[in-house]
């Protein structure tokens, strides 16, 4: 059941909506396609930037529509994202993937510990 085509979509329909209000629904996918479905942990990374490429270009339709995106700001920031990501994609075929995963481990504990603990500031 958890494999069929109509479970897909729903799952990618839920996700995508997750993504679009920047829960991290790519996160929950790799999650989903590793631990449930028993993918290789390289598909499934390569299956969460195809999923993410649809899903973030609409939540950008929007979020623009909305007047909530400074373009002035976001294109330097995709420059600089191609860039990294393109660097660190190559760099990574060389750095063990043991150190990679504390890595990545050390800074999703990071950013949820901050999420936590982050207050506004009272204007």
């Amino acid at each position: 059941m958890v494999e069929s085509f109509g479970f897909s979509v729903f799952l990618g329909t839920i996700l995508g909506f997750l993504s679009g209000l920047g829960t991290g629904g790519g996160s929950l996918l790799l999650l989903w396609l590793t631990v449930i479905l028993d993918m290789p942990p390289e598909t499934a990374r390569s299956i969460n930037l195809l999923f993410f490429i649809p899903s973030a270009l609409v939540a950008c339709c929007f979020r623009w529509k909305q007047g909530s995106l400074d373009l002035k700001t976001v294109f330097p920031a995709i420059a600089a994202g191609c860039i990294c990501a393109g660097v660190f994609s190559w760099l990574g075929m060389f750095l063990d993937t043991g150190l990679l995963k504390k890595l990545f481990g050390g800074l999703l504990i990071a950013a949820g510990l901050r999420e936590l603990l982050y207050k506004k500031k009272a204007s």
